[in-house]
């Protein structure tokens, strides 16, 4: 079983910069997982430590180790949290036997064209502790776009996709919920109807001080919504 990425897609110009931005999205997504963060956690495809960075600020956790296949992601990791370990690889480079009490997946598992496989590899690191897998997915097959598929996606998840997953890979799921109202129509139009391939700075800077916040209050104090940009997930080992 293969857990690496889709050679596929071009990342050379993943646009960190303007994702950067994203502060009070990344912020919430770790916010959402923070009751299953603990003790030991895995970061899966950690990218440069953005998202990292917000969850080693949760006192619950007391160390994080990343998983990162891409040289130039890795460089940025370690520039940006030169003393938080990092696995250049992917989990098949784990030391054998390791265990974590927790593991995040942010905006990963669509680029493994195995998920079950890498999905059931996670549940072995996880199972010792008992512990959670947080995950967070690109969603509905609808809005699948030149960019999905020019970053490397092999799919979008709906509900009954991910929950399937999971529980094919011996996983209980205990969290499901769509992810970002909003981004669903931002999503849809910017990048599936009119076919754009990049990420502008403003905008992204925009959404993510003046909408997203207020939208995200909604989904959370009111209802979550039946459909979103994202999905979201935890689930038992």
């Amino acid at each position: 079983m293969s857990a690496k990425p889709n050679e596929v897609g071009d990342t050379e110009d993943f646009e960190f910069a303007a994702l950067s931005e994203a502060v009070n999205y990344r912020a919430a997504i770790v916010e959402e997982f923070s009751d299953y963060l603990r003790g030991r956690v895995l970061e899966v495809g950690a990218g440069i430590g953005q998202t990292s960075e917000a969850m080693l600020a949760l006192p619950s956790v007391s160390e994080l180790v990343g998983v990162e296949p891409d040289e130039r992601f890795q460089n940025g990791f370690r520039e940006r949290l030169p003393n938080i370990k990092l696995v250049a690889g992917t989990t098949e480079d784990l030391e054998p036997g390791e265990h974590f009490d927790s593991a995040v997946m942010v905006n990963v598992l669509e680029h493994i064209e195995d998920h079950i496989g890498e999905l059931q590899r996670l549940r072995g690191i996880l199972q010792p502790s008992g512990g959670h897998l947080c995950i967070l997915v690109p969603a509905r097959q609808e809005l699948f776009s030149k960019l999905d598929a020019h970053f490397g996606h092999f799919r979008r998840y709906d509900k009954p996709g991910l929950r399937g997953a999971l529980e094919e890979a011996g996983f209980k799921v205990e969290r499901l919920c769509y992810f970002n109202f909003v981004g669903y129509f931002a999503w849809g139009l910017r990048y599936t109807l009119m076919k754009g391939m990049s990420f502008d700075i403003e905008q992204v800077r925009l959404f993510d001080r003046k909408i997203f916040p207020l939208a995200h209050r909604l989904e959370k104090g009111l209802m979550r919504p039946p459909f979103g940009q994202s999905l979201l997930a935890v689930a038992k080992a």
